[in-house]
This record gives structure tokens, C-alpha cells and sequence, in this order.
């Protein structure tokens, strides 16, 4: 399952673990910022600068160059680095809207969609079909993300959009930089580090038109939002760092699966710090949506093995048939 084998089974369980406490971290000190600086604009702003500060000394640290000859041609920026980094913007701008108007909880709920959508753009962008079972599994998935918007306490439509429009910039981005990653030389950690900083600068003028211009600094940069501000950037940053390695080292279908698990120990960690109240019916939609996901791996790992045993068996037929006598 593993698209590089440089890296052992301990190491790799080592990264998973520390994706998924950073990842929920980052979500929970998200959540505490935006509900006392409720600027998701400046919040994300500030995400992208520690992305990119952050990114040069650790580059330097590992022997990493940032960019070469070849990486700084205009076609190379126009093609490929550009909407990289609006999807990634645009995807992290939207994701910290909707933390911001709802739970985390419903949020990550709805970011469960990501299969929905990824099986969609892979049926426009790479012409794939999927199989009967495969669209059956997205059934659970939708029914439950429906039955949570139902019964949702912190429902708020324009927090909904977001998190869809999120999940639909995440699949494309995963596909994307997936194929990216294959047919570039670039290492991960430059490609997030040239990225941070391209939509970092892609959302300043934004930024001043809707934030910067009606914002009083100084009221509110109190010391707790600044000291909210450093932790969340710094989270932030490890969580992107792990999330693009995690994509260099892993098969779509095991990122997928490990995403999964991610956001079921996302959803746990936040219902039980924030007590937020979920009534039996929205637990019932959060339930299915998960085992809609899960269901859905598992349908993605079936077909992947049998499509394996297929080629092997086409490949050892020639052999067998020329040692007939």
C-alpha cells in the first residue's frame, strides 16, 4: 500500500499518531482563537505567513533547497505552482469559515464527504469509473451528513457551504498534488513551503479590503489572541508539514484511509473538551457518516487487491504456458 518503502512500519505509525494529535490540536486552538478573534480572513492570513517562515529554516536545517532554475520558470509557476496554491488557500480560507460559524464536530462531518468528492473529480478530471459498490458505499455517507445538517444545534448555512466548498478543494488538491509530487522533481516540504508563501501573498490584498481596513490592531491583538495567534501558527504549520509528507509517503487509497481515522479522532477529542451538546439523532448521522467512510475504504481496498490479483495472474500466465511441454 505504501507508494515508498525507504520509510519502516514504526516510523510510519509514529507519523500517523503525530498527525492525528497535531491535527486535532490545531483544530481545537483553531476553534478557541476564532471564538475570541473572530477574523478568519486574518486568522488564515497569519497561518500562511507561519507556513512559509517556519518552512526556511527547516529546510535549511535538512539540506533542502527551496528552488532551482527549472522551478522558477514562469510556465512552471503558471501551471503548476499557481493553483496549488489558490486551491490551498481558498480550501484552508474556507475550512477556518466554518470552524468559525460551527462545531468541529459538524464541521469534520461534513469534510467526511471527502470520497463523494473525490470519486466526482476523478470521474471529470481522470475519467475514472467506479464500480456499483463504490457508489453504493457513498450512500451511508450522504444519508448521514444529511441527518447531522438535520439535527445540527450550531446549523448555519453559509458554515455548511464552506465546509463543502473546503472538502471539494481538498479532494482536487490531494489529486493534484499527488500527481504533482510524481512528475516533478521537488522535494514535499519545498512545494509546501513555495506554496504557504504564494497564497500567502494571493490573500493580502484580500485581507486589507475585508479585514485590515475596519480592523482596530490594537484592540484587538490583546495578548491572548497574540499568544492564540503563535500556537495556532505553529500548529498549523506541523500539521501541514506531516499532512504533505503523509501524501509524499502513502498510496491515495491509504491517505484516504488514514484521513478517515483522522477525522473520527478529530471529532471525539473536540466533543468531549468543548461538552458540546449533541442530541441521539445527530450522533445516529455522525455514526453512519463514519461507517459510510469506512465502508467505502474498504470497498476501495477490495477492488485495489483484486485489480493486483488480476495483473499477477496476467503476468505468471506466459510463464506456465512456456513451461507446457
Amino acid at each position: 500500500m505504501l507508494s515508498n518503502i525507504n520509510i519502516s512500519i514504526l516510523q510510519l505509525c509514529i507519523l500517523i499518531l503525530s498527525w492525528y494529535f497535531i491535527s486535532s490540536l490545531a483544530n481545537i486552538i483553531g476553534k478557541q482563537l476564532l471564538t475570541i478573534f473572530p477574523y478568519p480572513f486574518s486568522v488564515t492570513l497569519t497561518q500562511l505567513f507561519h507556513g512559509w517562515i517556519y518552512s526556511i529554516p527547516l529546510l535549511r536545517l535538512i539540506g533542502i533547497q527551496q528552488s532551482t532554475d527549472v522551478h522558477s520558470t514562469r510556465i512552471y509557476y503558471i501551471t503548476i505552482l499557481v493553483p496549488l496554491a489558490i486551491g490551498k488557500l481558498l480550501s484552508q480560507l474556507t475550512s477556518q469559515i466554518s470552524l468559525r460559524l460551527v462545531t468541529i464536530s459538524y464541521t469534520h462531518t461534513i469534510k467526511a464527504l471527502m470520497p463523494l468528492f473525490t470519486v466526482i473529480l476523478s470521474r471529470i478530471i481522470l475519467d475514472e469509473e467506479q464500480s456499483i459498490t463504490i457508489y453504493l458505499s457513498l450512500l451511508p455517507i450522504i444519508i448521514g451528513v444529511i441527518i447531522t445538517s438535520i439535527s445540527e444545534l450550531s446549523f448555519n448555512i453559509i458554515g455548511l457551504i464552506s465546509a463543502l466548498f473546503s472538502t471539494c478543494l481538498l479532494a482536487l488538491q490531494n489529486i493534484y498534488s499527488k500527481k504533482t509530487l510524481k512528475y516533478i522533481n521537488i522535494h514535499h516540504l519545498a512545494l509546501l513551503s513555495v506554496l504557504s508563501k504564494l497564497s500567502w501573498c494571493l490573500l493580502i490584498p484580500f485581507w486589507f479590503l475585508l479585514d485590515g481596513s475596519h480592523m482596530d490592531i490594537r484592540r484587538e491583538l490583546t495578548p491572548t489572541v497574540i499568544y492564540f495567534i503563535l500556537i495556532d501558527g505553529l500548529c498549523n504549520f506541523i500539521y501541514n508539514v506531516l499532512a504533505f509528507t503523509m501524501i509524499s509517503y502513502l498510496s491515495s487509497l491509504s491517505y484516504a484511509i488514514a484521513s478517515s481515522t483522522k477525522r473520527i479522532t478529530i471529532i471525539i477529542m473536540s466533543i468531549i473538551i468543548f461538552h458540546n451538546r449533541i442530541t441521539y439523532m445527530n450522533l445516529f448521522g455522525i455514526s453512519l457518516t463514519l461507517i459510510g467512510v469506512i465502508l467505502y475504504n474498504k470497498m476501495k481496498y477490495n477492488e485495489k487487491k483484486q485489480q493486483l490479483l488480476s495483473l499477477n495472474t496476467i503476468s505468471i500466465q506466459p510463464i506456465l504456458l512456456s513451461s507446457l511441454p
